[in-house]
């Protein structure tokens, strides 16, 4: 059996860190500072805890979200900054595209560590995640949505030839960030609510239920992951809707053989299971400035996989308190404003 430690993390506007254009790849100098970061954080303090979180866990597979804009960005990130050695791949489309990095140096991967599925509009494996026509609020009217952001999608090739297959998801923000009048606030959040239950039940039917009805893909263990922006249970506006995105991705309770499991809820004890209290599992903190700046700690950030005979997904954790018992937003305060989640796959 292999043990491959596995992360998936926002990295917050990876993208801030790399000179714009269509140049070579390269960094902005050290000394600038980002354009979404405290006016006081630096290039290269950004740069440096980053890295610093990744060296520290030590993974050998990366799911990269808000990543930068290229390729050779994101590679030239791992190449300077992190240990080891390593092959990326970005899928690209926004600028805050996602990607897979894959520590090739631990013997671990084959030669050709991964295959890459292209999943831009037009290619044969990004046809689930081309505009779409789906009723959310049950009108009998279908709504045009999209995608703002590509998944990025590859297979990964162990030494001794098991292979599993990794997406990686960021679906569609809830935040509000214009000044509006209340009750257009309010049609705004359901909005907002209603196109990530559509693109989450989306990516379910059209690719999670086709690939484990197709027997050239059902036994390959898939991990879908990433920034859902979502999380269990229904908030105010997911009420109207009588469902959520996490639910909808997750799959449907009539076909179980067809649903994904959730890393993170089955590290919870008994107790909170049953209570479905989630409180521990906290991804991102952020200060709500609709209720007086309260901090508010919510769960958007997701590993869930797909139902194997043996359990190749294995202690999962949300990063928060490091080795040395430091906290990591205290040891690393400019690294980003998600936690890593991480997992070990067992093969």
């Amino acid at each position: 059996m292999t043990t491959i430690k596995f992360m998936e993390w926002n990295v917050e506007w990876m993208n801030d860190l790399f000179v714009a254009g269509s140049g070579a790849a390269a960094y902005r100098p050290d000394t600038e500072h980002p354009y979404h970061a405290n006016s006081k954080v630096t290039v290269k303090q950004r740069r440096t805890d980053l890295s610093g979180v990744i060296n520290e866990f030590a993974p050998e597979v990366v799911v990269v979200l808000e990543g930068p804009s290229s390729r050779d960005e994101l590679q030239l990130f791992f190449n300077s900054d992190v240990q080891g050695k390593w092959q990326v791949h970005l899928q690209p489309g926004s600028s805050q595209s996602i990607g897979i990095a894959v520590r090739t140096d631990t013997g671990k991967f084959a030669a050709q560590p991964f295959t890459v599925f292209d999943t831009t509009k037009g290619k044969p494996d990004g046809k689930a995640f081309d505009d779409f026509l789906y009723d959310t609020d049950g009108d009998k009217v279908d709504e045009m949505y999209s995608f703002e952001r590509r998944p990025a999608y590859i297979e990964l090739n162990l030494t001794g030839g098991k292979k599993f297959r990794v997406m990686g998801l960021h679906l569609k923000s809830k935040g509000i960030f214009d000044s509006l009048e209340w009750s257009r606030w309010w049609k705004v959040s359901e909005g907002n609510r209603r196109k990530i239950m559509a693109q989450a039940q989306r990516v379910h039917d059209e690719f999670v239920r086709p690939y484990l009805m197709n027997a050239a893909t059902k036994d390959v263990p898939l991990i879908v992951c990433g920034d859902i922006n979502d999380g269990p249970g229904l908030d105010e506006a997911e009420r109207k809707l009588f469902g959520s995105g996490v639910e909808a991705l997750l799959g449907d309770v009539w076909e179980p053989q067809y649903c994904l499991r959730s890393a993170l809820f089955e590290t919870l004890p008994d107790k909170k299971r049953v209570a479905l209290d989630f409180s521990d599992l906290a991804t991102t903190r952020f200060s709500d400035p609709i209720f007086n700046n309260v901090v508010q700690a919510e769960w958007i950030d997701h590993v869930l996989y797909t139902q194997n005979p043996n359990p190749w997904i294995q202690n999962a954790r949300i990063i928060d308190q490091l080795a040395d018992g430091s906290f990591l937003t205290k040891k690393y305060p400019h690294a980003s404003d998600h936690r890593p989640v991480v997992v070990d796959v067992v093969l």
